[in-house]
């Protein structure tokens, strides 16, 4: 059956569900069924991403998650009583942080309550999240609004999370599983959701400039130095280079209503009577009451200046500043310029090589690259392992886009001019069609083309800029890339967690030939097999290239110590407790 010739038992079960339901979530109903060709009569299974995809989604939002986590735990403790489920979902609908209630796990997981579930609304319907990302406004989707039958006992509840540039980022969302009738009885849910999604936007505002003058402010002179409505971030010049999105709104009424950024580069005295020689005056040693601005459209408002922490930043598209590229690394030399070169080149359509050893992190800084400009283009994964799909499906898939290129030094002769044919098409192309080409490469190219193995006009093609990443084995900022996986893997644990100073230097002693890969594998088994947050030794799986006599078991050491497990534990530099957790779970004691 059509979707239009669809329409008539579409109305007939809207209206036996409750046709007095707003018009957003009326015309979300239609649209999943137009559109995306769905059924309200046949429930469909929670869909949850592979681990792959997962932790994709969780590093490219890795900052908003570490920026939202504490705020959203805070959150949490509030509603957890009450049954609630709270979720962060990315500009894509898919869950990358969760806050729920373990002994109802498996129940969370079937109703897509959970870490990893995609409520994009082609693919769940009309539900909170995805609604939230098409109207971009706080809403609820409250039981019989949800499309999907098996989403009508839920109660969801989903406020916009905006990046500095006004784009959305997230989406907040506090669900039930099973919720009191009225739609009102969400009432609550809803201020909170709205409340935390302005906090998190704050909090990232603060972060993302504090080399920069920030002007918070509010209606209310109470909260204006604790709780402000609103703020931007401003250049030496008085010009705004960020805000938050309850700024924007102010802003918008004397820009005709335009929104999308659009107050982005203007001067903030376009909107106050105000310049940036005035944001002193209002500082904290002045009483909040005597803070009083003045829009221009006449509104008042009380403000709330915050002068630069630190020195001043460069602009937003310096090199590595700021962004997903400032994902990849910490403070290690050889990454900031890496950083640098990256930033430097993301804006532009250059084809780009990206070489290193396996797992030193090659399609991340792709993804970084490709996410640091704006719009929402496609990512296009092209592995040489498997067979090159035909021209028009690679160039239909990826216009407009990156076409990211996997392991071209493994191409047979043949299948690297099949693949210089397909490439040098693109050429063809309109430019906003036409995608950005980045290569990587574990084998050095230039050496396969001065032997012969590779046909020099493919090379030409791919690498007119090489991006070289450091194996991890040499880089500087190891202790950064610890820090920043255990915040990854966060959702694993549900206490903060920490390394021991032994284990952390075991760490550091390793070859890692794995690299970066290998050292996210190494951290995600430890977390599974330490018994408290803290990380130590024992917990450590040895490395997977290790001959296999190099580390003496615990039976070996305790024989050795004659069972004494103070002794053990100096010999091994961990605490006594454990040696003994150690003990106990390899079965070397009783009870």
């Amino acid at each position: 059956m059509s979707n239009l010739s669809h329409l008539r038992e579409i109305d007939q079960v809207l209206s036996g569900r409750g046709m007095g339901r707003d018009a957003l979530v009326e015309q979300s109903w239609r649209r999943c069924v137009e559109e995306y060709g769905m059924d309200p009569a046949r429930p469909s299974p929670a869909h949850i991403v592979t681990e792959a995809r997962l932790r994709e989604h969780r590093e490219q939002s890795e900052r908003l998650i570490a920026i939202a986590r504490s705020g959203l735990e805070a959150l949490f403790r509030q509603i957890a009583g009450q049954k609630y489920v709270l979720l962060l979902a990315d500009a894509k609908g898919v869950t990358v942080d969760y806050f729920g209630d373990p002994k109802f796990e498996e129940e969370l997981r079937q109703a897509g309550l959970f870490l990893g579930s995609d409520w994009s609304e082609e693919l769940a319907g009309t539900c909170g999240v995805g609604s939230c990302i098409i109207t971009r406004e706080a809403i609820t989707i409250h039981q019989s609004d949800h499309f999907d039958l098996t989403h009508t006992p839920l109660s969801c509840t989903a406020a916009p999370i905006f990046d500095t540039r006004g784009n959305l980022t997230a989406v907040l969302d506090i669900s039930l599983l099973r919720s009191p009738q009225p739609k009102i009885s969400q009432s609550l849910a809803l201020n909170l959701v709205k409340a935390s999604a302005r906090r998190v936007e704050m909090a990232n505002l603060m972060a993302m400039n504090r080399g920069d003058w920030v002007l918070r402010f509010s209606t209310s002179p109470e909260f204006l130095d604790v709780d402000p409505e609103a703020a931007v971030a401003l250049d030496g010049s008085g010009r705004i280079i960020g805000m938050t999105h309850g700024a924007e709104r102010v802003l918008a009424r004397q820009m005709d209503g335009r929104m999308d950024g659009a107050a982005i580069g203007e001067r903030i005295d376009r909107f106050f009577d105000l310049g940036i020689d005035s944001l002193p005056d209002l500082m904290r040693g002045r009483p909040t009451e005597d803070r009083l601005i003045q829009l221009r459209d006449g509104q008042g408002m009380f403000g709330h200046a915050i002068a630069p922490q630190t020195e001043r930043r460069p602009p937003a598209h310096s090199p590595g500043e700021t962004g997903p590229l400032q994902t990849i690394g910490g403070s290690d030399p050889a990454i900031r310029r890496l950083q640098a070169d990256a930033a430097r080149l993301a804006p532009t359509g250059i084809a780009l090589l990206l070489s290193g050893e396996t797992g030193t992190g090659k399609e991340r800084l792709a993804r970084a690259i490709h996410t640091s400009q704006p719009g929402n283009r496609p990512f296009v994964t092209l592995s040489c392992a498997a067979p090159l799909p035909d021209p028009e499906t690679l160039v239909e898939a990826a216009a407009g886009g990156t076409l990211f290129l996997d392991g071209p030094g493994e191409l047979s002769p043949a299948d690297q001019g099949r693949l210089h044919r397909v490439l040098a098409g693109l050429d063809s192309l309109p430019l906003r069609r036409r995608p950005r080409l980045i290569t990587a490469s574990t084998t050095d190219l230039a050496s396969l083309v001065r032997a012969g193995a590779f046909r020099a006009d493919l090379f030409f093609l791919l690498a007119p800029v090489t991006l070289s990443l450091p194996p991890l084995r040499l880089r500087q900022d190891f202790d950064w890339l610890i820090d920043r996986l255990l915040r990854q893997f966060g959702h694993l644990c549900p206490q903060s967690l920490r390394i021991s100073p032994a284990a952390r230097a075991e760490l550091k002693a390793r070859d890692w030939p794995g690299n970066l890969r290998e050292l996210a594998n190494t951290l995600e088994v430890a977390i599974a097999l330490a018994d408290a947050a803290v990380i130590d030794l024992p917990d450590l799986p040895p490395a997977p290239l290790a001959p296999v006599d190099r580390t003496e078991t615990l039976a070996d050491i305790l024989a050795a110590c004659d069972g004494n497990m103070a002794l053990a534990a100096r010999r091994m530099g961990v605490n006594r407790s454990t040696i003994l957790r150690r003990a106990r779970r390899e079965g070397l004691l009783d009870g």
